[in-house]
């Protein structure tokens, strides 16, 4: 995906328009869609972003990698935003997806924490989403199937997402039991095991007499 957002710059020149591009799990940036040639202004790892979405402004997404970047966006639209999340959170979970049939994944408190903060988020864009179909089909003047059409096709892809994500969820909340089941077994397994006993030295009676 690809496409314009506003990104906070500094007090000075506040919000500037970017050029942003979301291609195979990395996030980039450039200063317009003509210089893209010459070079992006900075990227991000989609499968290392934590998304926060303001509850103020619905057109508002926050991005950042815990202790290292932080980056601040607006969409033209609280539609367009939505996309946004949509292609962000499928790409993340593509991600996850192919690590997973490469290696173990991740069980560490923080993976699942992250994971639970997106299944927040992608329910609250489900019922954004429900809620625009609704409106949309509930007109005076009638059913407005192009807006019914564009929420039905964004339902569409934040279930996937939503379905994806809770799947990582229950993976990783089952390896976190199993390897806590692991470790209590292996501990009574060590409580089990008997002290070796120190043998006594017997001084006999008549060596002593010597």
């Amino acid at each position: 995906m690809e496409g314009v957002l506003l990104k906070w710059t500094n007090y000075w020149n506040g919000w500037q328009t970017r050029w942003f591009v979301l291609q195979d799990g990395i996030l980039s940036y450039y200063r317009s869609a003509e210089e893209v040639n010459q070079g992006c202004k900075g990227s991000m790892k989609v499968s290392a972003i934590e998304i926060t979405v303001s509850n103020v402004d619905n057109t508002r997404m926050d991005l950042s990698i815990p202790g290292e970047k932080h980056i601040f966006l607006k969409a033209p639209s609280s539609q367009e935003r939505q996309l946004w999340l949509v292609a962000l959170g499928s790409s993340k979970a593509c991600l996850t997806n192919s690590r997973r049939k490469e290696s173990v994944p991740e069980t560490c408190p923080e993976t699942l924490k992250s994971k639970k903060s997106e299944l927040r988020l992608y329910c609250d864009l489900l019922m954004q989403q429900v809620h625009m179909v609704k409106t949309a089909a509930s007109k005076e003047s009638g059913p407005d199937l192009e807006k019914i059409t564009e929420g039905s096709n964004l339902l569409t892809a934040t279930c996937d997402t939503f379905i994806k994500t809770l799947e990582d969820c229950m993976q990783l909340s089952s390896l976190a039991i199993s390897s806590q089941e692991k470790a209590h077994q292996i501990e009574k397994e060590i409580n089990n095991i008997s002290k070796p006993t120190i043998p006594v030295m017997r001084v006999n009676s008549t060596e002593k007499k010597a």
